[in-house]
């Protein structure tokens, strides 16, 4: 028997042509993508719409139809737009994973980060909980899948920090381990060598900061970019620090990347333990780190799922393909 389809009737207020084709998009391509996703039928007169579809996603679908047009008077409706919408609405229709240390993330408001460059705002109660736990916790672990947010939103709350002056700098360090190539193969000296793997991190406060500004606070040392293995022998005080990547960490460098962390200082630790280009027979120090500090006071663990990924839908796709194939 077929599932009850109901419609639910929308009508946008003004009725501005522009706005109404901004929403739409050229050839209706932004209502196709919301019919795709949410399974629904829409129908369109002017500023008169119809959602047709079972009732959660014919509501779901009304919704996002009536908040990208209030976005229509200040903005451009792309493809992007509309699929972050439709998932920040599937997040918080309650699909998205428990927080280990508090798991009832139903809820939790939105959190919001406003940047030099733009504002950051979490997306669903899952990236609203791990941006909170970062802020109320000296270490916090953000752990899944590639395309969650892990690390966007730790450098958002790093910037946050440094711009309210909770700390003094910002420290960004990731594993320099290779996913099948040999650093000592690359060209150029050491610096150069490095750099591929840390360039996502640097691309994440362009995005915010601005490349001007980023290149001075790197020259005068208050924004600090590294190999994990450059952190051994070091007391990192007054500093918002995050170890990206964490799975290719050995259990040896967890241990000595976490006993870095000095007074007045923030740690978050991010990875997905799906992805380790560690040796065989190598464990990670991520995953040992999860089993012995869990219910540790003071840290916390946010655990994403691909219900969580806001890139590309096909992301999303590809991580439960694999996952399941895991499984």
């Amino acid at each position: 028997m077929n599932a009850v389809q109901i419609s639910r009737d929308v009508v946008l207020e003004p009725a501005d042509n522009n706005r109404l084709a901004n929403l739409c998009g050229q050839f209706d391509e932004n209502l196709r993508h919301i019919e795709r996703r949410l399974d629904v039928e829409i129908a369109s007169r002017g500023n008169h719409f119809r959602v047709t579809g079972q009732p959660g996603a014919a509501q779901m679908g009304s919704d996002v139809l009536q908040s990208l047009f209030q976005m229509t008077d200040s903005e451009r409706i792309d493809a992007e737009r509309v699929h972050m919408l439709l998932q920040e609405s599937v997040m918080n229709d309650g699909e998205s994973a428990a927080v280990l240390s508090d798991p009832d993330v139903a809820g939790v408001e939105d959190v919001s980060i406003q940047t030099p460059e733009k504002l950051i705002r979490s997306r669903g109660a899952n990236q609203a909980a791990y941006m909170n736990s970062i802020h109320e916790h000296d270490l916090a672990f953000g752990i899944g899948p590639a395309g969650t947010g892990k690390t966007y939103l730790a450098i958002a709350s790093a910037i946050d920090a440094l711009e309210s002056e909770s700390v003094r700098r910002i420290v960004l360090v990731r594993p320099a381990v290779e996913a099948g190539e040999r650093l000592g193969f690359l060209p150029g000296d050491m610096s150069q060598k490095v750099d591929p793997y840390l360039r996502p991190m640097y691309d994440a406060l362009y995005d915010m900061m601005g490349a001007e500004r980023v290149t001075r606070l790197i020259e005068k040392n208050v924004i600090e970019i590294a190999p994990l293995a450059f952190m051994r022998g070091r007391s990192l005080n007054e500093s918002f620090v995050i170890l990206d990547e964490a799975q290719n960490s050995s259990v040896e460098q967890m241990k000595m990347f976490l006993t870095r962390i000095g007074f007045g200082s923030s740690a978050v630790v991010t990875g997905d333990i799906t992805q380790i280009d560690l040796p065989d027979r190598q464990e990670s120090g991520l995953k040992n780190a999860m089993r012995i500090l869990e219910g540790v006071a003071g840290i916390a663990f946010t655990m994403f799922t691909p219900k969580d990924v806001v890139r590309h839908p096909l992301v999303q796709r590809i991580v439960e393909a694999y996952e399941s194939d895991d499984e």
